[in-house]
């Protein structure tokens, strides 16, 4: 048969070759099983040095073991341990240290809560040019929080980061000047900050940058730039712009009308935990809008929301209950539902509530 052309005159080769080449991905799957665990040994060495660094009394060890504890990397996460760590590192000078162990002690993880003592250790981190200390001693003044409120004294240490180029304190300050809080209100110089900071990438400044040209506010109207900003941020997984990008989809407002889009864009900002989205995307499987109709869908975006305190869902959802869609009727809990929105001030849902009540 010379079809095909099988060598069989000597099989032992045929044996051999393969007896090689069996041996050669043994040794391949050997080393690199060798290679996981010389790197697990490293991994496990390297929290050791971590730790025998912070017994030796080095600020670097003690804020690494630190922020170990504080996040459970390598190790049980631990707060009090945390805070034990960052102060030994805090009071030999170490400015992150000092940095975190105020935000500890403003929290009341792992110590008791202080403001006064997080504004000590603030201040001490800020006077060696710690942007977030400075942010934090002028969210502080600004709220009022273990000082007198001074909103004037907290867009000073704001403006001190700011011009250090911190994005962070540049959003503050252009939300400052976009509510009016310490300074005279002057959306123009919102604007301006939020686009410093935007154009440094931060997600936060192009969302509200995105937003200034929505509204129009210390710029001129135009959606087409407002997609724009509001696309880089949602790039970047911003809840609040993909949010934005679903509304902009959903009413045409920069692009066209796409309702397939919208859902899209809503899915992910609610996926993201973003209470708003939750409910318009209920809102659209509700009514077979951009997505196929599916109330089973729905009531599951809806309790989301609802149970992130959304007014406009817990509504929707009481309706459901009430009707039936996607669930079995149940007045009695549409009327729970009805009743916590109502609280939150939602009208239709005490219109819903007397009339569920016979008012």
């Amino acid at each position: 048969m010379r079809g095909y052309d099988i060598n069989i005159s000597n099989p032992q080769n045929h044996i051999e070759s393969f007896m090689k080449r069996l041996l050669t991905s043994f040794l391949l799957i050997l080393l690199i099983l060798l290679a996981v665990a010389a790197a697990s040994t490293l991994h496990a060495a390297s929290l050791e040095e971590v730790r025998e660094s912070a017994r030796q009394g080095d600020a670097k060890g003690q804020f690494r073991l630190a922020q170990r504890y504080e996040a459970g990397k390598d190790v049980k996460r631990d707060i009090a341990k945390a805070a034990n760590w960052y102060r030994k590192a805090a009071q030999q000078g170490h400015k992150k240290a000092q940095t975190n162990l105020g935000n500890l002690y403003r929290s009341g993880k792992g110590v008791k809560k202080d403001y006064g003592e997080a504004l000590v250790w603030y201040r001490k981190a800020a006077a060696q040019g710690d942007t977030k200390a400075q942010i934090n001693i002028g969210m502080m003044y600004a709220g009022g929080m273990g000082v007198e409120r001074n909103e004037a004294e907290g867009l000073k240490w704001l403006r001190r980061a700011a011009d250090e180029g911190d994005t962070q304190a540049m959003v503050h300050l252009g939300t400052m000047y976009r509510m009016g809080k310490g300074v005279e209100k002057d959306n123009k110089k919102s604007t301006e900050w939020f686009r410093l900071a935007a154009e440094k990438g931060d997600p936060g400044a192009q969302h509200n940058l995105g937003l200034s040209y929505f509204w129009g506010r210390g710029v001129k109207k135009d959606y087409a730039r407002s997609v724009k900003w509001h696309r880089k941020s949602a790039g970047k997984r911003y809840p609040p712009a993909e949010y934005s990008m679903g509304l902009r989809f959903a009413k045409g407002n920069g692009v066209k009308r796409d309702y397939g889009k919208a859902a899209s864009w809503y899915r992910k900002a609610a996926k993201h935990g973003h209470p708003s989205a939750m409910s318009n995307l209920a809102i659209m499987y509700r009514k077979g809008q951009g997505v196929g109709q599916d109330y089973s869908e729905a009531l599951k975006w809806f309790r989301k929301a609802a149970k992130r305190g959304h007014p406009p869902a817990q509504y929707n959802l009481g309706n459901m209950y009430l009707k039936g869609q996607g669930v079995e009727p149940d007045p009695d809990e549409a009327g729970k539902w009805f009743s916590k929105a109502a609280n939150a001030g939602h009208k239709a849902a005490r219109k819903s509530l007397k009339s569920l009540e016979g008012g």
